[in-house]
């Protein structure tokens, strides 16, 4: 793997440098845009709205739509704005890492010391085990400021990207029913239903399915097959009532 970042974790008085590795990757296929006729590479290109003219990129300035016109930046105006360069993730406080909403969260990197940090590196993994605990911080990536949390993965020490509340959009303006819709016996009926499906979580026994079908269809149409899917049919309730489609579930795990 190729570090991404490189800086130092700070702990207190305490600092470990260390490298950053991206800890995820898309499970999804590269698809190509082609010319439905001779199957060439669509290219995009930089248009003028108005002219329709290609633009080249050192022609092309950002703005900023503002009171039905355009306020346009330049380099230094970013410069303004950017965070100081820094290459140190500031440990600011410690939480419980459930009390953090899962909304929040968007990457994750493997974080290696280096050979100088590699002590002080093991004593932040173990004392974040230990307490169960996770370090929320904040460094600067691309020179851009982001929030992360600082937690232990095993036994490797994980910077996890979250959003900042400004990112999260309100939920007010989405209609939902009333709870006190739910009668007493539907819900004694669900929380069976919930209990009865309930297992310790397991990453491992959930697949990317659609990836492997789609896969399997392009090594088929090479060969010049067609593949054969397997389609799952949903089962049809055979009745409209709540409490009845949910009796006949408790019934019918497995089925």
């Amino acid at each position: 793997m190729r570090a991404i970042w490189k800086g130092s974790i700070g702990f207190g008085l305490v600092n470990i440098p260390v490298k950053l590795y991206s800890a995820v990757q898309k499970s999804n296929l590269d698809l190509d845009m082609l010319d439905a006729k001779d199957h060439s590479r669509i290219k995009f290109q930089r248009i003028n709205e108005s002219t329709r003219k290609e633009v080249s990129y050192d022609k092309i300035v950002k703005g900023y739509m503002l009171n039905d016109n355009y306020v346009i930046l330049d380099d230094q105006d970013f410069s303004d704005a950017s965070p100081e360069k820094t290459k140190m993730i500031e440990l600011e406080n410690f939480v419980d890492i459930k009390e953090i909403n899962p909304i929040y969260y968007e990457t994750s990197y493997y974080a290696e010391p280096e050979t100088q940090g590699k002590k002080a590196y093991a004593l932040l993994l173990k004392a974040l085990i230990q307490s169960k605990k996770a370090g929320v911080a904040r460094f600067v990536l691309r020179n851009t400021e982001n929030m992360c949390v600082i937690h232990p993965l095993g036994e490797v020490i994980t910077v996890t990207k979250i959003r900042f509340q400004e990112e999260i959009r309100s939920a007010e303006d989405v209609k939902v029913p009333a709870l006190s819709s739910i009668s007493k016996k539907e819900l004694d009926v669900g929380m069976a239903l919930i209990k009865q499906y309930s297992s310790p979580f397991n990453i491992e026994s959930f697949k990317d399915e659609y990836t492997k079908e789609l896969l399997k269809i392009i090594k088929a149409k090479a060969k010049g097959k067609r593949a054969t899917v397997k389609k799952l049919k949903p089962r049809a309730a055979t009745s409209d009532d709540l409490y009845d489609q949910l009796l006949q579930s408790l019934g019918g795990k497995g089925a």
